[in-house]
């Protein structure tokens, strides 16, 4: 089943509050001057078009990075981040927005290389179009993440961040998400290892976070809820990001940020912050 194309939600909450934490993630590790590697299990597009009618159909941005876009008071995590949505667009107007590869190329140095798993074919045949000019450093497949994933660890430069963002449109995802970061961290325990989930009333969306707390790594869940849930159980009422080896640094600097980003994005009293670390 590959109907979900993320082009209908660029953008929204959910992304402002992953993108935010990726940016931190790469900027950590440029910190050192040896290489790394960004692995992307489910890269998408790369970028989007907010004015596409995929974007305008349910326009979710307006809700998410439309409502930060204007501001002159964003803390310093979320300036980064808007400030790489920013260089996508010049002229001021927002138009385009950068997915996770996107993001990471942009932040990323020349010795630096992204592999990148997208397994719908028309999602990416955009992504190697939006990635015509990236040469060496950039590597497509169209090829299932989770199970590919084992094909790129441990990167050669042994140091590197991987990002498991599946759309969890099909409910096996929890349990492919869970095994594959298993997988990784038994091939690469040094690596970074970043996991986004959604909000869901649905019973494995809520398992799957207390069944990654479990897990024998180091590791921090940071959660953005936007609304209370809604009546009929359906639709997304905020995010989570489930870290492997954090920087020391992204608790203290999340405690400090999220508190703004609740006010930024909640739509009502339900609107919340949570953060623990394990490990």
């Amino acid at each position: 089943m590959l109907s979900y194309r993320h082009a209908f939600h660029a953008g929204n909450h959910a992304d402002v509050f992953k993108h935010c934490i990726l940016v931190q993630l790469l900027r950590h590790l440029n910190q050192k001057d040896k290489p790394y590697w960004f692995i992307d299990t489910h890269a998408g597009a790369g970028r989007y078009l907010l004015d596409s009618e995929h974007a305008t159909k349910t326009a979710e941005f307006e809700t998410g990075i439309g409502r930060l876009w204007q501001r002159t008071d964003l803390p310093p995590i979320v300036a980064d981040y808007v400030g790489q949505v920013r260089a996508m667009n010049s002229d001021g107007r927002l138009r385009h927005y950068p997915g996770s590869p996107w993001l990471a190329y942009e932040l990323m140095r020349p010795d630096d290389r992204l592999r990148l798993f997208e397994l719908h074919g028309t999602d990416c045949r955009l992504l190697a179009k939006t990635f015509a000019k990236g040469g060496a450093r950039v590597a497509i497949h169209q090829a299932d993440g989770f199970h590919e994933i084992k094909s790129v660890l441990p990167p050669p430069p042994r140091r590197g961040l991987v990002l498991i963002d599946p759309a969890y449109e099909d409910k096996r995802d929890y349990l492919r998400a869970i095994a594959a970061l298993k997988e990784g961290v038994s091939r690469f325990a040094t690596g970074t290892f970043a996991i986004w989930y959604p909000q869901l009333q649905r019973g494995d969306a809520r398992q799957l976070p207390e069944k990654l707390r479990k897990l024998s790594v180091k590791w921090l869940d940071a959660r953005l809820t936007v609304r209370a849930p809604a009546a009929d159980g359906f639709g997304m009422h905020g995010s989570g990001m489930f870290v492997v080896n954090p920087p020391w640094t992204l608790v203290e600097t999340l405690r400090e940020t999220l508190p703004w980003l609740v006010a930024a994005l909640g739509d009502d009293a339900a609107a919340g912050f949570d953060i623990a670390t394990g490990g």
